[in-house]
């Protein structure tokens, strides 16, 4: 599987919980949809049948109920279908595929968070997903702050923000230092503003990359 398989731009999307990129996703592809973009708005678990059914098993429940070890073999069974069924073709046509959270999430949540498993994470991703997207946005938020918020939600989905602040504030750390690990695809913006200053900051990000691909 090589990197830059198909035509599209692959887009993901990553911070903490609460830091407001789910709605960043969405406004971005109303955005490109407006330009006449053809845009494929999709998640992580989930964008595929079979990874929504893994998606409820993560992300529901009590916060013990899986080890680090089973939650990354759960997490890249979910990637891989979802990336068979969904991402890969959809770049083959040419589309825009925005996703909310891929492997950057297991790497810092499973692979960080809740023990040394950094190189589990990785060697499983080279062998069964063997694909990086084309350019991370990583909406960046102080951790007490995307904590209040995510559980300002009061949804069912709330088992990873359940581990409390010490979890978010390594995160936060985390995903910093995955920027600068992968600089050539990580972009970071403020997601401590009012949402429409974030947005367009994010539209800047695309638009630009968009036009180094005409």
């Amino acid at each position: 599987m090589t990197q830059n398989q198909g035509s599209g731009l692959f887009l993901t999307f990553e911070g903490i919980d609460g830091s407001g990129k789910s709605s960043q996703c969405r406004l971005l592809a109303e955005h490109l949809r407006g330009l006449g973009r053809e845009v494929v708005l999709t998640r992580e678990p989930g964008g595929s049948e079979g990874a929504e059914e893994i998606r409820r098993l993560v992300l529901e429940g009590d916060p013990d109920r899986w080890s680090a070890e089973t939650e990354i073999l759960l997490f890249t069974a979910a990637r891989r279908d979802h990336l068979e069924r969904t991402i890969l073709p959809a770049l083959s046509a040419g589309k825009v595929v925005i996703c909310d959270r891929f492997a950057d999430s297991t790497r810092m949540y499973q692979g960080l968070s809740r023990g040394d498993l950094r190189a589990t994470v990785d060697e499983l991703h080279a062998l069964m997903i063997g694909r990086e997207p084309d350019v991370t946005i990583l909406i960046d938020m102080d951790p007490e702050t995307g904590l209040a918020r995510a559980k300002g939600r009061q949804g069912t989905e709330e088992r990873f923000e359940d581990f409390g602040l010490a979890l978010q504030e390594k995160m936060r750390a985390g995903f910093l230092a995955l920027a600068d690990e992968f600089a050539d695809r990580f972009r970071i913006v403020d997601g401590a503003r009012d949402m429409d200053a974030v947005a367009a900051d994010v539209v800047r990000i695309v638009e630009a990359e968009l036009e180094q691909r005409v």
